[in-house]
């Protein structure tokens, strides 16, 4: 092949579905009319939990009209797979959540849908249900799943943890033993389109689904048991999506096994799209959590052993929680060595909607966690923040509490200090010191450290032995077919970098195809932090191979890819390249004793934050951030820090913003009105700098980068007010009426005394 003409990989090229969406030409599945289409819509329950006693239809409403679907007309299993088989896909005789699908309606005009569904009549027998995990765990609480309420547990030890004898007489001799409480609310994914899809049926062809989606093969799975259909007959495309993080990951099995159903029944391509209120109140959202530490700690600062209970409100099904909770319990530890730690955690089952994936999936929860109780040990022992981690962080050589051995180059010590020297932590948290005593807006500094890891979880990506392809086209272009979806991420941008700089062309010369179930490969879903590292590496290889197969057909003339590909073609007809994941050999991972090499790599950051406190107003706000990071090769520089910047913005609304209110289980405040995020308005500049550590597993030495900037944000900035306060608060979202309340019941005007009389060696201030 002739030299590549330009470095590519590293550099920041035009996105590749950048113009269309520019020019308007991007089609998203609401600007997508099929002929004969009709319109979708939902009847859902208005109870938390009990059971259907009749369901009416009363006149006034043509429904002659109208196709009407019920459990009873689902041809196979009345059920949406994800993980396990207990989600309903529409309830038929007992309700587990408010807005919980019970009917389908569909109607050629879409305007009579909202009066139609608002007059059908539904009689309960309406039961207590349980709202939080205090509840749904308490003695006598009623059982929503099994005898317990528990869908899953998950038990990580390291060191002697699992002695219990060694783990008293270490509690029992340790200088300090630390207790902390820390609790996450729900968040909404908010992504700028809500889901839609539009379903189709013929006898001949079976199911075909198109819309706003992250995973394809997810939705696949789905229809084969709604529809008892082989997979050759379950189509699905993905159309433009505006928006994802995690929201479309497991909630477009629901939606489009609705649409299709009611297809199947008119005889027409049905479209289902909600609207905002409809979104946010019957869709996934971030699992509440609650942690709860209890931490031996040296006089010299070292961490000597740990107790962790990690637990996850799950809401009614299971959905995604066993991963979510997967990925929490793992990312418990922190970026730090510990000798001894037990990690028991459990989802819990509530009347509230499923929770499901979320950016981050279960580590930002426990990471919030962790970093909270690292500054709280520091203030015990008498230590700042950033000598209590220097003491105690992973380094090059080390072994994660999970076992892993770290391979790969890990410089948390370096990470910190330049994170502190960029962010000027120490200058400005002495010239706070001086002034907050007397200032009516306080301010502080306080950071995170924290990891991240890239892929799936343990033996997750063997199981999903994932494939990609690259076939030539007639002209003699590559194109990429994977199930990989972009949503705004930069997927298509990165992985035909990636192929470019392989194959030694231009960028513009790559194209990827649409990710279709019946022309792509599985490629894996679009999740956890997968896609620039495992299917990045697999689009390297199979780029590899095509250059392997043109040279040894004796196709290297002067003129370059594209002559020797059409010469190719000319000889032979066709070529498709291909990879499979192949599991590295010295990864291994045992689910039984949940020890192993959780993650190929991890990602690796310090992220700085800088807070005002008004104390008239008692409002908080970020008023300057550092993100540092180490996330191995960075492939598209504007794509990446945009992914950063994006991140830290979710980040500042899961902590001071972005509160779920329940009532019965119900979202009280479905609407972009009411649930309150930051604007553009109240972002503060976001500082964006890397670290580059190239790893083997990614392309080109790329980590997954994600999930990373959802970790960081919200123990940084709650770090920070309490450096401003002098208040430890635990919980998040940290609303101006919390910390008002918190304030105005501390002593010597909002100053809490952090040091009560210790009994021993014994440090307790549980929920503090």
């Amino acid at each position: 092949m002739t030299p590549a003409p330009g470095q590519i990989v590293g550099t920041s090229p035009i996105r590749k579905e950048g113009r269309a969406k520019v020019v308007g030409a991007a089609r998203y599945v609401d600007d997508i009319a099929l002929p004969g289409m009709w319109y979708g819509a939902t009847v859902r329950s208005t109870i938390a939990r009990g059971r259907i006693l009749s369901i009416s239809f009363p006149p006034g409403v043509p429904w002659d009209e109208f196709t009407i679907v019920t459990a009873a007309d689902i041809p196979g299993e009345n059920c949406i797979v994800h993980l396990a088989k207990d989600h309903l896909c529409l309830a038929d005789t007992f309700v587990n959540h408010p807005d919980e699908p019970i009917l389908l309606l569909a109607h050629p005009n879409k305007a009579v849908l909202p009066a139609a569904v608002a007059a059908v009549k539904i009689i309960y027998e309406e039961l207590s249900g349980v709202f939080t995990i205090d509840e749904s765990e308490a003695p006598g609480a009623p059982a929503i799943w099994g005898e317990d309420n528990v869908f899953k547990t998950y038990l990580m030890n390291a060191g002697d943890a699992g002695d219990a004898a060694v783990m008293e007489e270490i509690f029992r001799t340790a200088d300090f033993v630390v207790e902390g409480e820390y609790r996450t609310g729900a968040q909404e994914q908010l992504y700028i389109e809500n889901n839609g899809v539009i379903g189709e049926y013929s006898e001949s062809d079976g199911v075909t689904v198109s819309g706003s989606m992250q995973c394809p093969f997810y939705v696949v799975h789905a229809l084969e048991l709604v529809f008892n259909l082989p997979a050759e007959k379950c189509r699905v495309i993905q159309t433009e999506t505006g928006g994802a993080f995690g929201g479309k990951e497991d909630f477009p099995s629901v939606i489009g096994s609705h649409a299709a159903l009611l297809a199947m029944k008119c005889g027409h391509p049905v479209k289902i799209c909600y609207d905002r209120g409809e979104d946010m109140a019957g869709t996934t959202k971030r699992h509440p959590s609650r942690t709860r530490h209890r931490t031996a700690v040296s006089k010299d600062g070292k961490l000597l052993a740990g107790e962790i209970d990690f637990a996850l409100d799950g809401g009614a099904y299971m959905t995604l929680s066993p991963v979510v909770l997967s990925r929490g319990t793992i990312h418990a530890s922190g970026p730090y060595h510990w000798p001894h730690l037990t990690v028991r955690a459990k989802a819990m089952a509530t009347n509230l909607p499923p929770h499901g994936a979320f950016r981050g999936f279960g580590a930002p929860q426990s990471l919030f966690a962790i970093e909270r109780h690292m500054d709280k040990i520091a203030k015990v022992v008498g230590l700042t923040p950033e000598e209590i981690r220097r003491r105690n962080f992973l380094e090059t050589g080390g072994h994660t509490a999970t076992g892993q051995h770290l391979a790969d180059k890990v410089d948390m010590q370096g990470l910190l200090t330049r994170a502190l020297e960029v962010s000027g932590y120490h200058e400005k948290r002495e010239r706070f010191d001086r002034e907050n005593p007397t200032a009516t807006i306080k301010r502080g500094m306080g950071f995170a450290a924290f990891m991240h890891g890239a892929g799936f979880t343990g033996s997750g990506e063997r199981r999903l032995n994932s494939l990609v392809e690259i076939e030539l086209t007639a002209e003699g272009q590559p194109r990429i077919l994977v199930s990989s979806t972009e949503f705004g991420q930069g997927t298509n941008t990165i992985l035909c970098q990636v192929c470019a700089q392989t194959l030694g062309i231009a960028y513009e010369d790559v194209l990827i195809a649409q990710p279709d179930t019946h022309r792509v490969p599985n490629s894996g879903p679009t999740v956890a932090s997968r896609t620039a590292m495992i299917v990045g590496k697999l689009v390297e290889r199979a780029s590899q191979q095509m250059c392997a197969t043109l040279v040894s057909a004796g196709l290297t003339p002067e003129d370059g890819f594209r002559a020797a590909a059409i010469g190719y073609l000319a000889e032979h007809g066709a070529l498709k390249a291909s990879a499979r994941y192949e599991s590295p050999g010295d990864i291994f991972w045992d689910d039984d004793k949940y020890r192993g090499e959780a993650y190929p790599t991890y990602a690796w950051a310090v992220y700085v934050a800088e807070v005002a406190v008004d104390m008239t107003t008692y409002f908080p706000s970020v008023t300057e951030f550092h993100a540092l990071q180490e996330v191995g090769k960075v492939l598209h520089p504007i794509l990446a820090a945009g992914q950063i910047e994006g991140g830290v913005a979710q980040g500042i609304g899961y902590a001071i913003y972005e509160k779920c209110v329940w009532q019965k289980g119900h979202m009280a405040n479905s609407q972009m009105t009411n649930y309150i995020m930051a604007t553009s308005a109240d972002i503060p500049p976001i500082h964006v700098h890397f670290e580059e550590m190239p790893t083997i597993h990614g392309a080109f030495g790329a980590k997954g980068i994600g999930e990373l900037p959802m970790d960081g944000p919200a123990p940084a900035i709650l770090n920070a007010i309490e450096h401003a306060t002098g208040v430890s608060f635990t919980e998040i979202p940290l609303l101006p009426e919390d910390i008002f309340e918190r304030m105005t019941q501390t002593p010597a005007g909002g100053t809490e005394d952090l040091e009560p009389a210790i009994a021993g060696p014994y440090f307790s201030e549980v929920g503090a």
